[in-house]
């Protein structure tokens, strides 16, 4: 791998990671607070579980990102997936806010259904160009599966 390669790999993985950072920037400070008042099923991981995963599969999405930009800009295909890719990522940045942001359990349902067909979107177009990249997708395609259930099941519980 040269040196431009290997700048590709780190920014992939850094995009993927900063919009992590963002939406903790939302989380954090509700977490100890807001959070912690509300009914919660009783499937619900403890709190410690959440970083490592969710630094996990960002780790996962930079990789995956990186597959599909190293087959290069020149393509429309590359360009399409890209551009999905980006605006799925928006939509996780984004119910980071409405959940926790905003305290919204009911809008973040709506929108998290909305990010799971955008993760499907993006694993349709990356499979077309490179199958491990749509692959190493898979596992946050299954946690925000999970996320969308027990964020329907709070919204449920503290209506």
């Amino acid at each position: 791998m040269n040196t431009k390669e290997i700048i590709k790999l780190i920014a992939s993985i850094f995009i993927c990671q900063g919009a992590g950072i963002i939406g903790a920037l939302f989380t954090m400070p509700s977490i100890r607070t807001w959070y912690e008042t509300l009914n919660k099923p009783s499937f619900r991981p403890p709190n410690i579980i959440f970083g490592p995963v969710w630094t996990i599969l960002f780790l996962l999405m930079g990789v995956s990102l990186y597959l599909i930009w190293h087959k290069g800009l020149a393509s429309q295909d590359v360009r399409t997936a890209l551009l999905v890719f980006l605006a799925h990522l928006i939509l996780n940045i984004g119910w980071s806010v409405l959940f926790f942001g905003l305290r919204s359990p009911g809008f973040a349902f709506f929108e998290i259904v909305i990010l799971w067909l955008a993760i499907l979107l993006t694993m349709y177009f990356f499979y077309r160009i490179s199958l491990i990249s749509s692959l190493l997708l898979l596992p946050y395609a299954l946690w925000v599966s999970f996320a969308a259930v027990l964020n329907f099941t709070i919204w449920q519980l503290n209506r």
